[in-house]
Order: C-alpha cells, then structure tokens, then sequence
C-alpha cells in the first residue's frame, strides 16, 4: 500500500502547485478560444466580436512593467500596424495582478497606453480569468487565433527578445501571412520567453 500511497500523495502535491504557482493548461493550438469582455483603457467594455470584420486576432498578454514586455512594444505597435489593415488586429491583455506589480494597475495602463500611443485595444484582465483559459504563463505570450477563434500559433513574437535588428525567425508574422494566404502554419508552437504573470495569491 505504500507504493500506491507515494504516487497519490505526489500526484495532490502536483495539482495543489499548479495553484500555488499559477500554472494553468489552457488551450492548445486546434482549440476553439471562447470570447471575453474586458475593459479597454478608455474604459469601454471590449470582445472579440467588437473586431468587425476580422479575418483572425493576434492576442498577446503582456503589461507595463516586465522589461520583455517593454522590449517588444514598438513590435507589438508595428504589427498591429502592418496586419490590423488585413484583418488581424492586435488584442492586448494584461494579466498581472496589480497589488504584487503595481506598475500593471488599470491607471498605469491608461498612462502607457498614452504615453506610447498604443493604436491597439490594451485591456485589463483583473480577475485573471482569461489569462487562465488560455494558459498564458509569460508576459508577453501570443496567441493566434483565426476567424473562428481556432488557435493556429502559440509562443513568442520572434526569436530576439532584446534586439529587434537581429530578429532571425519572425514567428508571428509567419504564423499570420501563413493563416492569410490559406496555408498551413509550419512553426505552430514556440516557447513564450517573457517575465511570468504575477498571479493573486
């Protein structure tokens, strides 16, 4: 009986970290992502659905603080730039919790987003609800999603996080012209590299 009381007691031990660390399943590219309504910084109530006429959604959890966050903001801006136009819009989420990263409050939002003239929705998930759904663990971490909100790519938006001029793979953008043009998409997964969502106790 020993034996198949160690294999229990580990296996609780797992589940009950998976709350304690904030590690949550989530989606997997080929599910179906539900929608949501979170505020906006201008304080309006945003979903998928408010995206007319979209041909897919680049979602990114990210936030204020996180120095890989700030690293790919004018990325995150030039993306929404070059693909909202297409039909795939940049939706940005932040996930954290704001008593544990102040700098992620909804007010410090509002001031970024000004600040940087963000032309793209920058919502704010207080209840941690959607970051949780979809699995994100890492501030920023991307999730491309078609026009029936079927994940197609999930991980990093490249492969240099602290020098867009030496940017090699362009994981997103592949991802997007690949789902544009009716293609399969051939880097489906990636390793989201990013500070991790501070999540409430």
């Amino acid at each position: 009986m020993k034996k198949p009381l160690s294999l229990l007691s580990l296996a609780l031990g797992l589940f009950a970290m998976s709350f304690i660390t904030g590690v949550h399943d989530g989606y997997h590219v080929g599910d179906v992502a539900r929608d949501f309504k979170l505020m906006n910084v201008d304080k309006s109530m945003k979903s998928m659905a408010d995206a007319k006429d979209a041909k897919g959604y680049i979602i990114i959890f990210t936030c204020n603080h996180c120095p890989f966050a700030k690293a790919y903001e004018d990325r995150i801006i030039q993306l929404h730039e070059k693909y909202a136009p297409q039909g795939y819009p940049v939706i940005a989420i932040n996930p954290n919790d704001k008593d544990k990263a102040p700098d992620d409050s909804f007010e410090k939002m509002q001031e970024r987003a000004e600040s940087k003239k963000f032309p793209f929705w920058y919502l704010y998930d207080d209840k941690q609800e959607i970051a949780k759904a979809y699995g994100a663990t890492r501030t920023p971490h991307v999730y491309l999603l078609d026009e029936k909100r079927v994940v197609r790519y999930i991980g990093a938006i490249d492969d240099n996080s602290e020098d867009a001029d030496m940017v090699e793979e362009k994981y997103l953008e592949n991802a997007i012209d690949a789902l544009h043009e009716g293609k399969d998409v051939e880097v489906s997964f990636t390793k989201a590299i990013g500070c991790t969502i501070k999540w409430k106790s």
